[in-house]
């Protein structure tokens, strides 16, 4: 699974709520953000950006990589060797960028969180062994603020699931490809993937 979560069908540039690419530029000062943290390999930078978005986003080997060399390079990042391994740390040079760029840094992951927080609530409401019966308060409320016609397309939607069950793995991708679709929609608040 690479890109946004599921068939990566978005590509590699992460869609941020109103339709802002997550930018190679973009990437590049997140990334360095988070060596500023402490130092990663590769590997863990993607990982962090996948739990930091719930699993919505993960890049691939092939966009963090060439982002981590140009960030050597450029002499933002140093390399240390661990074997077959290279472990990732911020420079000085690298920790000035931070600084210059730390308010459009800590707005990305603001964003990233606030997409992992509105996923890990849509998994909640389509998790199967939730069904309703065990919400904790914070999900009753948000339910008790649909309108009607929220409300009814929400039952209209489990009882497909529960009739089309079990599915295939081909019907497995198909139904989730579909509800990809329609919360990557919902995201965009109704505007045109571009």
């Amino acid at each position: 699974m690479r890109g946004f979560r599921g068939s990566g069908m978005f590509g590699e540039a992460m869609r941020m709520g109103m339709g802002r690419k997550f930018s190679a530029a973009d990437l590049q000062l997140v990334l360095l953000a988070l060596l500023d943290e402490r130092p990663r390999h590769g590997y863990e930078l993607i990982k962090t950006l996948e739990e930091r978005s719930g699993g919505f986003y993960v890049p691939s080997p092939g966009v963090i990589y060439p982002a981590l060399t140009y960030l050597e390079e450029t002499e933002l990042a140093e390399v240390e060797n661990e074997g077959t391994k290279k472990l990732y740390k911020i420079t000085e040079h690298g920790r000035q960028k931070v600084e210059e760029n730390r308010a459009m840094i800590q707005h990305t992951l603001n964003k990233l969180e606030r997409i992992g927080e509105k996923m890990a609530f849509v998994n909640r409401m389509f998790d199967p062994d939730h069904h309703g019966r065990h919400r904790d308060a914070e999900d009753e409320e948000e339910l008790m603020r649909d309108n009607g016609d929220i409300r009814a397309a929400r039952t209209l939607l489990r009882a497909a699931l529960r009739m089309r069950y079990p599915w295939s793995k081909a019907e497995a991708a198909r139904i989730a490809g579909i509800l990809e679709r329609a919360a990557t929609e919902i995201l965009q608040g109704g505007k045109p993937q571009t």
